[in-house]
């Protein structure tokens, strides 16, 4: 994707926070998407893909380090066990954020938000904490 339609995403908008709790907003700056993060009653402009990559790489570290488990768990949900669908599925893991960047956000931001998937960020737009999705318990 060329570094232009890049710099003009947002791809969590409405999932990052600062260490309050309070939102930030998306704001464009000479076309460019900025997180603005509030910082008492001043708002920290930071370009929204260096929060985006950094939550990409994290995430794709996650899964890759239980890639194994997270195919075959793909391959169970999906009813399937060949050769071509593990290819699929491995292919899609290691081109994370490409395929992240050209899907459309509106599909699976509001499941995120949903299930309190949050990105917490210093002042600074430095990841302090990534908070993802619990499972309701066996008995809920």
């Amino acid at each position: 994707m060329p570094t232009e339609q890049i710099e003009q995403q947002a791809l969590f908008n409405g999932l990052v926070y600062n260490e309050s709790g309070e939102p930030a907003e998306i704001v464009y700056i000479g076309g460019v998407a900025h997180y603005a993060i509030p910082d008492g009653s001043f708002r920290r402009h930071v370009e929204a893909f260096r929060i985006d990559n950094a939550v990409l790489a994290r995430l794709k570290e996650q899964i890759t380090s239980m890639q194994d488990e997270v195919v075959r768990g793909m391959l169970q949900m999906l009813g399937k066990d060949d050769l071509f669908t593990k290819a699929a599925i491995d292919a899609s893991i290691k081109n994370l954020e490409q395929n992240v960047r050209q899907s459309d956000s509106e599909q699976w931001l509001p499941w995120l938000r949903l299930f309190g998937f949050r990105v917490v960020v210093d002042v600074h737009g430095n990841i302090v904490e990534l908070i993802y999705p619990t499972q309701p318990a066996q008995d809920e």
